[in-house]
């Protein structure tokens, strides 16, 4: 079998890729959850230093002690600006400030951050929080003695705050309404070491849990297909001609248990069908057997000398008969093979049965006023959807049946009636009966109740098993009733015709 044909390795391959991608999805989703709470952590650090450090900016604008050299000077308005206009009873607006041709610029403002700000920046060189402040244009005025010496000026953003990873330093940044921008940053080797440790935790538990599903379905295909594999082998030892195997299953209750029961019912009615097929085969043989040898040996009679003309034509009625049976045996054989492979399904017609039957009690009636049987007929105006010819035959079968096995004086009594979607005929005789040990076999083909009377009256054994195939084939049931010394009851019910 090809790796591609394999039923297992498909559903293999099916839900490894499967648990594959939701081991994936899962670890990626788990890792960036970690990685983002990781971030979100060292981001409300840098934010809590950030206000620190605005609030030392912020005191020092405002702090009345600040000599008025370092606090900040408004800016000079342009000379060409008109004052503005007056209103009656307002007061001039003051000059403006401005400074000496000579005076230098003010200095920036200073960080002066107290103890225990301070205690929020310190720590081992590498690993401590740092500050830097800019002032508007890029000009820097103060930084931690932490600080790298190569931190770029961030650029100006939207929103008064954002970060940024800088290789493995984590920094956060904020622009004040004045003028400056603080930044504070550390750096987060640990923490990212940390997130590549947790990721390859994840990897790991992943490949484990991808590995033992992958055993897990292996192991469920596996004993899945198992009774796939016991059917596979019981069918092959039947093919060798060993009617007898049957396929074990331990999983009753699964939908394979179901199959595996289906199966089992199956080759045991092709092992019944065989033995039937045996035993008709050689019931057939042994039936044509005898008128066979009655020809073969009055032909070898009569050529062994010269007879007189009696004793010749003594010979020919004894073949005639012997080849009228065999006749009779040959053609309710083929019978039988046209109704079993549907070949006799001739077209239905509507029909009365009343009248196929009172054409059949009178067609008989000879016969049994011969063997000194009464024949009696009830029936009422019943129309059903049947062949004729065949229907025919089923109830002439019956009647040879009641004639034949009754007893001298005896009676039948036929009877023709309808019930609820129902035709039924009932052929009832006084006959013997049948043991109730033979009344389940009395359809099979070539089956006599009385094993004494085989070939009596040159019956063959298959008058019953054709009335039963042909109400078959038409869609009805056939039941035997009898008791022994009472007489026998053979009921047959057809569909009645659709109106």
């Amino acid at each position: 079998m090809k790796f591609s044909q394999s039923i297992r390795w498909r559903l293999q391959l099916w839900h490894g890729l499967l648990l594959a991608l939701v081991l994936v999805g899962f670890g990626f989703t788990a890792w960036r959850l970690q990685w983002a709470n990781q971030l979100r952590r060292i981001d409300q650090e840098l934010e809590q230093r950030i206000s620190a450090v605005a609030g030392v900016l912020r005191d020092a604008d405002g702090n009345p002690d600040r000599p008025p050299q370092d606090r900040p000077r408004p800016e000079p308005q342009p000379k060409d600006r008109p004052p503005p206009e007056l209103e009656p009873g307002d007061r001039p607006p003051p000059e403006p400030h401005r400074l000496p041709p000579d005076e230098p610029p003010p200095p920036p403002p200073q960080v002066h951050l107290s103890a225990r700000d301070s205690a929020l920046f310190e720590g081992l060189p590498g690993s401590a929080f740092y500050y830097v402040v800019w002032l508007r244009g890029g000009r820097e005025i103060s930084r931690s003695a932490s600080a790298p010496s190569d931190v770029p000026p961030p650029e100006r953003v939207a929103g008064p705050r954002d970060s940024r990873l800088r290789g493995t330093l984590r920094e956060c940044f904020h622009f004040t309404p004045p003028v400056e921008c603080i930044l504070v940053g550390r750096d987060i080797t640990e923490e990212l070491a940390g997130i590549r440790r947790f990721g390859w935790l994840l990897a790991a538990a992943g490949s484990a849990v991808f590995l033992l599903g992958l055993a897990g379905g292996w192991w469920i295909s596996t004993c899945a297909l198992r009774p796939i594999a016991d059917i596979s082998a019981t069918a092959t030892k039947i093919s060798t001609g060993d009617l007898t195997q049957r396929i074990q299953t331990a999983d009753a209750g699964s939908e394979l248990g179901d199959l595996v029961r289906v199966l089992n019912d199956t080759f045991a009615r092709l092992e019944a069908s065989f033995a039937r097929q045996a035993q008709f085969t050689a019931d057939a043989s042994h039936e044509l057997r005898t008128p066979a040898s009655v020809v073969l040996t009055e032909t070898q009679t009569a050529l062994a000398r010269e007879r007189p003309a009696a004793e010749y034509r003594e010979s020919l009625e004894a073949c005639q008969r012997a080849a009228q049976r065999m006749r009779r045996l040959i053609e309710s054989l083929l019978a039988l093979a046209r109704l079993d492979s549907g070949e006799a399904a001739a077209p239905r017609k509507p029909c009365e049965l009343d009248r196929i039957v009172d054409e059949a009690v009178e067609l008989l009636r000879p016969i049994a006023d011969e063997q000194g049987v009464s024949l009696t007929l009830e029936h009422a105006p019943v129309r059903c959807e049947a062949n004729a010819e065949q229907l025919a035959q089923a109830v002439a079968n019956l009647l040879m049946n009641a004639i034949y096995y009754n007893r001298p004086g005896g009676s039948v009594q036929v009877r023709v009636a309808s019930e609820p979607g129902a035709a039924v005929l009932s052929v009832t005789d006084t006959g013997q009966g049948i043991a109730p040990e033979d009344l389940p076999h009395i359809f099979e083909r070539f089956y006599r109740a009385d094993k004494a009377r085989s070939g009596a009256a040159g019956r063959v054994g298959l008058g019953l098993a054709i009335t039963k195939a042909i109400v078959g084939a038409h869609g009805g049931t056939i039941e035997a009733a009898s008791e022994l010394g009472r007489g026998s009851t053979f009921t047959v019910r057809l569909p009645l015709k659709a109106e």
